[in-house]
């Protein structure tokens, strides 16, 4: 009995040891299989609520997907291989789920290798009601028929991809029906294209066969399983796109015509399908007269019918001669002009009777032959070797960079144009003159903005003008209802109603509504007694607003936000401007975005409940509120981050979100339209509990140097102690305290930086708001980041000698800034930083083509231009300081860098360098503003953290930063790495 007793007693001292150990820092190398819910595209809920399914992906391997039931804990798992993007699907009837499974990362990596062949995906259709699993193989896409949910349609990759001179062949492959009751499949082959009405009643289908062999538009009526084929020709059929009823289909079909260098198209409809399919063709080839000559229907936009059925819109673009190419024809041509030019020659040397002798001969065939070479040369040579050039002009309105990364965009752009089906009559509704036309719900009018005029100011400085036009879009009649109309933001742009027959815009602080149809305008918001001037915007920009919430569905009121309440605007002005929220400004809280619950919305329904996300801008709580009635009713008021808010389609059924900085973010489920007694359904992060996290956060109220009221977030150190002080990094950009309550799912970023790895291996992470003031981006960094770190000092929390500061682009020119201007921190990392403010504002933004003078005087730089500034450029650019930096400096900076060019951080590094300032520069090749390669993201992450180790905890420095290594031992060096990594 007493060797029981000790037993028992020593088993208890083991468990009480066991929940006692402190759980171990994550590391980076077990950052590769830390799996969680990806931000988007990784969840789906049934139409009835009962099943929601959701995906849970490494930074490194092989994703699972888990299918679970929300009354009880019913699961359903399975390994869906290695992706970044996931296609699963319920069907509308909620009894079937379908989902894609992807090639295992081993074989994906196995595949990139010389000699390697992909892994084609699967999708797996699972029966609900009996868990039962049907496999597809070889499966590109795949559809349930819509409402109808009898039928799943699945295009298969062809079993070899055609390559050499046939890759631009026939498009067609195997299109699969399974039948959902009987099991049953049917397969139909040389399929380009399929979709399904939103009924699922009708299936459209596109053939594309070797020779285009019976190419053609198919449609199959789904209840009979008649196919019907309703247009045969050598033609491509493309495009399909059914109406938002299902009731009118539209395509393009493309013919070739040896001349042009793509196919000419024409645009075909078809309606009617309640009875029996009537196709509609518009052929520009047979319209001469009102089809524009030189042009034809552009591939690259989308036909679709009017509402009503009786137009059909699309694009219209220049054709392109195709280049001549040598064919066995020409040769023969070429042979029989040089066989008939030679006989000639020999013909001219007889008739020649001056011949006497053989000088006589030799000096005629030396003169035939000259002749010759003159014929010759005076034809223009098609080989000829050209420059290669560009040419920049002070008068073009896109820098030639711009329209060097535009040039796909401006290639494939067509103008809309439209065709009227009964009155067979073609309308074009843009032109040169004209480019850019929206076409406002109904079709009725079309919306046009022309920036011709301003294009090359804005390009200059940032600011953004446009002329507006309307289009009649049934008679092509155009009117300029407004000049020079100025956009600060997007927002400013003009937004139309539901019914088609105006817009609201807004103007010099106000927003107007514009009546398409009498063309005349009406404030509707000076008389609101509140301002929707977005005051906090610190851009260089005049008076933007606030968001447009939307219009309501009958179009007569408008929903706005003054930046902290919703207002209800009237556009007839028959009714006074109503605050339907009331308290927002007066508590500090704000109403922020409206959920769309029902994404087939035609505006704002105020006769049903509509919610919205609720943020307390200086508690950091969040929430949910209803209103119902022109009534508010809270419904979830907690100190956490909530969002995501979803409904099921055919049931109250709400999902969304819940989540701090030490707990990630989980679904939760209620059946209540109060969204009460919610349930968790999800288990996100499933490593979470073997690893020490953050215990807490303090949120921390300070005022800037400027008297700005300001806060920021300081995220407590795993094991934190009371009383003890911790290394901290101080991380930055713009205003981030929002984030007090944002979980930070580990992982390799593009910039080295994962707080909540950080905060795992025991530094405190305390992140600072900055706002900006007019010319001083740099200051307005001192100003805010320095009394932040004061006042986090105060908790006691930081260790005031072991401070580091870390940012990446814009955080990064703060970083590089700071370390001029104090030596509170011993260390910092700077990501892509700009630090020469004059030399930076000529440069071009590479990934976009623009001039970065636009985005200093507009954007976030802040500044107006330099010849009128000087010494506030030179005031706040880190490189005019540089002698006054003593902070060791770890650099990232690519040498692909599309956004701060990499001469920024070259020239930083050689001032640093020529000072003998500690400074080290990492530079991966090939890489842009930030590193998306999965090797250099693990490799930044270990060497940024290795630096703060060794400058804030004292740990040895690693090899490559004391010494740096030399270009011949740097594949030794990486290699070790490399091994070491994986050990």
């Amino acid at each position: 009995m007493k060797k029981y007793f000790i037993t028992y007693l020593l088993l208890c001292s083991a468990l009480v040891w066991a929940q006692d150990k402190p759980k171990p820092a994550l590391t980076w190398k077990e950052v590769a299989s830390w799996k969680a819910i990806p931000a988007f595209g990784g969840t789906q809920l049934s139409s009835d609520g009962a099943w929601f399914a959701y995906v849970l992906n490494p930074n490194e391997g092989d994703a699972e997907i888990i299918i679970r039931k929300t009354s009880d804990t019913t699961k359903i798992k399975y390994p869906i291989g290695s992706s970044t993007s996931f296609s699963m699907s319920f069907s509308e009837d909620a009894k079937w789920f379908a989902f894609k499974v992807y090639a295992k990362d081993k074989d994906k990596k196995a595949a990139a290798k010389p000699g390697g062949k992909p892994v084609p995906d699967k999708v797996f259709l699972i029966n609900l009601s009996n868990k039962k699993k049907t496999e597809f193989e070889r499966v590109r896409t795949f559809a349930f028929n819509g409402e109808k949910s009898s039928v799943l349609a699945l295009h298969l990759t062809p079993a070899t991809t055609p390559t050499g001179p046939n890759a631009d062949g026939p498009k067609g492959s195997d299109l699969l029906l399974y039948d959902l009751a009987g099991g049953k499949t049917q397969n139909i082959g040389n399929i380009s294209e399929y979709s399904f009405n939103k009924q699922g009643d009708w299936l459209a289908l596109t053939v594309d066969a070797a020779e285009k062999a019976g190419n053609g538009l198919w449609v199959r009526n789904m209840n009979t399983n008649v196919v019907m084929i309703l247009d045969n020709d050598k033609a491509s059929y493309k495009s399909l796109n059914w109406t938002e009823k299902g009731d009118g289909l539209a395509l393009l079909k493309g013919t070739k015509d040896e001349k042009y260098k793509t196919e000419l198209n024409s645009v075909v409809g078809v309606k009617n399908f309640s009875t029996m399919p009537e196709l509609s063709i518009y052929e520009p080839k047979k319209d001469s007269t009102a089809f524009p000559k030189g042009m034809t229907i552009s591939a690259n936009r989308t036909p679709y019918w009017s509402e009503d059925l009786g137009r059909l819109f699309f694009g219209i673009t220049k054709t392109e001669l195709a280049k001549k190419e040598t064919t066995k024809a020409d040769a023969k041509k070429d042979t029989t002009k040089k066989e008939s030019s030679d006989a000639e020659k020999l013909a001219k040397i007889k008739a020649d009777t001056s011949i006497k002798t053989i000088d006589d001969l030799t000096k005629a065939i030396a003169k035939v032959k000259t002749d010759s070479t003159k014929k010759v040369a005076a034809t223009p040579d098609a080989d000829k070797e050209k420059p290669d050039m560009t040419i920049w002009h002070w008068q073009d309105k896109r820098l030639q960079s711009r329209q060097q990364v535009q040039e796909t965009q401006d290639k494939n752009f067509s103008f809309i144009a439209n065709y009227d089906v009964n009155n067979k009559k073609f309308l074009r509704l843009a032109d040169s003159s004209l480019k850019n036309l929206s076409i406002a719900p109904k079709q009725l009018y079309g919306i046009g903005q022309d920036i011709a005029n301003y294009e090359l100011d804005n390009n200059l400085d940032g600011q953004n003008y446009s002329d507006i036009y309307v289009v009649d879009l049934k008679t092509g009649k155009r009117s300029k209802v407004m000049e020079k109309h100025y956009i600060p933001d997007f927002y400013a742009n003009p937004s139309p109603s539901p019914d088609g027959t105006k817009f609201l815009y807004w103007k010099d602080g106000n927003w107007i509504v514009f009546d398409l149809t009498t063309q005349t305008s009406r404030n509707i918001s000076d008389k609101a007694g509140t301002s929707f001037i977005d005051i906090e915007d610190d851009h260089n920009v005049r008076k933007p607003p606030y968001p447009v919430i939307g219009w309501t569905n009958d179009s007569r009121l408008i929903l706005v936000s003054d930046g902290w309440d919703i207002w209800q605007l009237s556009v007839d002005g028959s009714a006074s401007a109503k605050n339907l929220t009331k308290n927002g400004k007066a508590e500090q809280l704000r109403y922020q975005n409206r959920y769309v619950l029902d994404p087939e919305e035609k505006g704002i329904d105020l006769s049903k409940t509509q919610y919205f996300k609720t943020y307390g801008e200086w508690t950091k709580k969040s929430g949910f509120v209803a209103l119902e009635n022109g009534q508010v009713k809270n419904l979830l008021w907690e100190d956490t981050s909530v969002g995501s808010l979803n409904k099921a389609k055919k049931a109250d059924a709400f999902v969304y979100t819940r989540q701090t900085f030490k707990t990630s973010p989980e679904y939760y489920l209620s059946t209540s339209t109060s969204l009460e007694n919610g349930q968790k359904i999800t288990q996100n992060t499933p490593s979470f509990e073997k690893y020490a996290w953050s215990p807490s956060v303090r949120l921390i109220d300070y005022k800037g140097d400027k008297g700005d009221k300001l806060q920021g977030a300081l995220f407590l150190p795993a094991g934190y102690e009371e009383g003890k002080k911790y290394p901290t990094i101080v991380y930055y950009y713009e205003k981030l305290s929002q984030t007090l309550h944002s979980f930070a799912n580990p992982g390799y970023s593009g910039t080295g930086w994962s707080p909540s790895v950080y905060t795992s291996n025991g530094y405190a992470v305390f992140i600072p708001d900055i706002v900006y003031k007019l010319n001083d981006p740099g200051m307005s960094a001192v100003w805010c980041v320095i009394p932040g770190v004061k006042a986090a000092l105060k908790t006691g929390v930081i260790d005031e000698t072991k401070i580091g500061i870390h940012g990446h682009s814009w955080g990064g020119y703060q970083t590089s800034f700071l370390i001029t201007q104090t030596n509170m921190f011993k260390a910092a990392a700077a990501g892509a930083p700009l630090t020469d403010m004059i030399s930076m504002y000529n440069l071009i933004y590479k990934n976009s083509g623009t001039s970065n003078g636009a985005i200093f005087e507009a954007s976030q730089g802040r500044l107006l231009p330099p010849w009128e500034n000087w010494e506030a450029y030179n005031r706040n650019s880190p490189l005019y300081h540089v002698k006054k930096v003593n902070t060791p400096l770890l650099m990232l900076h690519n040498d692909a860098d599309g956004a701060v060019d990499f001469t920024q951080g070259i020239e930083y590094y050689n001032a640093l360098r020529r000072l003998k300032k500690p400074v080290v520069l990492i530079q991966y090749k090939g890489e842009n503003h930030g590193l998306a390669k999965l090797p250099n993201r693990k490799d930044y992450a270990v060497r940024m953290m290795e630096f703060f180790d060794y400058h804030l905890k004292g740990k040895p420095a690693p090899e490559w930063l004391e010494k740096g290594v030399d270009r011949l031992t740097l594949d030794e060096h990486l290699d070790k790495r490399a091994m070491s990594a994986e050990e």
